[in-house]
């Protein structure tokens, strides 16, 4: 009798800590339409949660969970692009804030920045966040040059005061977006974009987390390499045919939409490899490679495969670098880049220049699933396009984020020559 007792007691412990309890929050207008876009795509083994200080939007939000904070300051009526109003709302409720997050292992918070609720309540919702000890991620997007001074110059403050907050933060400039799409794309299909790029890296962590694979990877490890990293650098990349592994590995690390980050110098990554059942070991060993070489010589590298039958033909690569490190020589840097061109030529391309892109930037034809970028527009509108002009966009401050130096210096060359 009691062994049967013990038995069944072993089994339920088992049983309760074999998933993390995630949950993603969309804050103010921006997060709350990339959180729906995420309830669209069918993230599974999350809890969605909308959070407003405007009622209208949060009846129209497609998630479960719905909280009005600031009811008495705002009176539902939003904080009209004011971050003062949405932090001093988030202190209005901050126990009904609480209560949400009690509970949780990990919580990503979305949101964009330069308004008011997205800008003001997320630092405060990620402090309460860091009392209870929970690995946080922001994941937000910064506002087009064209949005004006005022609202770039919030966002530099609201991402600054997210660092200080998060355990990991990944930024996407709304302007890169004149990038990756072409000319005769539509404003709400260009949104979609960039939010699928905060789908993704919600996704890409999640299922890391909730699906079991052949090398298994956990909520202990997504932990280790996002614990209090700072800046990130997130990306999948989806593949078929020949050398189709170190093609999705090159996708992943060369997504066009991110922040100026690059996996170069990284003393954390987490690199997970699904595809069906012909999915080799050599391939595995060649997208690893890819990675592998470009990282710091000391860093924490944590592997995972899981192989999917629904993945016929296709391999997808989900990268996850954090740790960067800020003295990284331009030497080292380009070593690191031609040994990466070699493990996957032909297929190795450079990541976008890094530096803020401005607003005559040439346009460009975007596969969402991490395909390549080509030109959509000819070479004399390309010549054209190289007259600077000046940029709106000097409030955020890029030499703050913690990118590698070798970054910082083509930046300024690319600005003296230009």
């Amino acid at each position: 009798m009691n062994a049967e007792k013990n038995s069944k007691l072993k089994f339920q412990l088992v049983e309760e800590s074999s998933s993390a309890n995630i949950r993603v929050i969309g804050i103010g207008g921006g997060g709350g339409n990339a959180l729906n876009r995420m309830i669209e795509a069918g993230i599974n083994g999350v809890d969605f949660i909308a959070v407003n200080t405007d009622v209208q939007a949060l009846n129209s939000s497609r998630a479960p969970i719905k909280i009005q904070i600031g009811p008495q300051l705002t009176k539902g009526l939003g904080s009209g692009g004011r971050p003062e109003t949405g932090k001093a709302a988030a202190m209005e409720d901050t126990e009904k804030l609480l209560g949400l997050l009690e509970g949780s292992d990990m919580v990503f918070l979305t949101a964009g920045l330069g308004g008011g609720t997205g800008t003001g309540a997320t630092p405060i919702i990620a402090n309460l966040a860091a009392e209870l000890d929970i690995l946080c991620v922001a994941i937000c997007t910064l506002p087009f040059e064209f949005e004006g001074r005022l609202r770039a110059k919030q966002a530099a403050e609201g991402l600054a005061d997210l660092k200080a907050a998060v355990d990991t933060v990944i930024a996407i400039p709304n302007e890169r977006l004149l990038q990756t799409v072409s000319l005769d794309t539509s404003m709400q299909d260009a949104f979609r974009i960039a939010d699928d790029v905060l789908r993704q890296a919600v996704q890409g962590v999640s299922d890391l987390i909730t699906t079991p694979g052949i090398i298994n990877l956990d909520f202990a490890d997504v932990r280790t390499i996002m614990k209090g990293m700072g800046m990130a650098f997130m990306g999948t990349g989806l593949s078929a045919g020949q050398n189709r592994a170190a093609e999705a590995a090159n996708k992943a690390i060369s997504s066009p939409l991110l922040i100026d980050t690059t996996i170069q110098g990284a003393k954390g990554i987490l690199i997970n490899i699904t595809g069906g059942k012909d999915l080799t070991l050599h391939e595995v060993q060649k997208a690893a490679q890819l990675i592998h070489t470009l990282a710091h010589p000391e860093a924490n590298i944590i592997f995972g495969a899981i192989i999917d039958e629904t993945m016929k033909e296709m391999v997808k690569v989900t990268v996850i670098a954090t740790g960067f490190e800020p003295g990284l020589s331009q030497e080292a840097a380009a070593a690191a880049g031609e040994t990466a061109a070699a493990a996957s030529a032909p297929f190795y391309r450079k990541t976008p220049p890094p530096f803020p892109l401005r607003m005559n930037t040439p346009p460009y034809e975007f596969e969402p699933k991490g395909g390549r970028a080509f030109d959509a527009v000819s070479p004399a509108a390309r010549a054209a396009a190289k007259t600077p002009h000046p940029s709106t966009f000097a409030e955020i401050d890029y030499e703050s984020l913690d990118t590698p130096a070798f970054i910082r210096n083509k930046g300024h060359q690319f600005r003296k020559s230009s």
